[in-house]
């Protein structure tokens, strides 16, 4: 079964009954999911929901250099229709991207390490107007390598510091490591 807007938002509440101060940051697509409208499809331009991967090995992570941004990020991406959990569609996107073995990636935690929601500029080319995502982070651990790389989606990928991470990225780098540990 496809994900439903009851699965995303049992995600945000579980995410922010762990982080209840970003409430404020989320009122918006809380309202959205209340109002129901298949979230999970890339085609609603309202908002979507993507997926990332927070992928720690020791103490590095994994981040990928994003195609479409030309930026270092964490491997993620659009929901299928074949996805049928939010943390298995954020595997899907970490296995496609880098081609690591999902074999060897444990989850963390089943809670969401991050949860944004932020503008998505047009691209004319995809037929995509300006319109939000929903990007729903899972931390992951490995003790693998990864492989071969989706070179349509990803022009390289590499291990950092957890700390030049985190100056690249952000702060939600920060999250992977205490989900690793609790």
């Amino acid at each position: 079964m496809a994900i439903s807007d009851t699965d995303i938002s049992s995600a945000l509440s579980a995410y922010l009954d762990h982080y209840p101060d970003e409430a404020a940051l989320l009122t918006e697509p809380m309202h959205l999911l209340s109002q129901g409208g298949d979230f999970a499809s890339r085609w609603n331009f309202r908002m979507h929901v993507t997926v990332g991967a927070l992928l720690v090995r020791g103490n590095e992570i994994l981040l990928v250099e994003h195609l479409a941004y030309g930026i270092p990020l964490q491997p993620g991406g659009h929901l299928e229709p074949i996805d049928t959990t939010l943390i298995d569609a954020a595997v899907r996107e970490l296995t496609e991207e880098t081609g690591i073995d999902p074999a060897e990636v444990v989850p963390a935690s089943q809670t969401p390490v991050y949860i944004e929601y932020g503008r998505v500029p047009a691209r004319p080319q995809k037929g995509e107007p300006e319109h939000h995502h929903l990007d729903i982070g899972y931390a992951f651990v490995t003790e693998a390598d990864m492989g071969l790389i989706q070179e349509s989606e990803v022009t390289g990928a590499a291990w950092y510091p957890l700390d030049e991470a985190e100056r690249l990225v952000g702060h939600r780098i920060a999250r992977a490591v205490p989900a690793r540990i609790g």
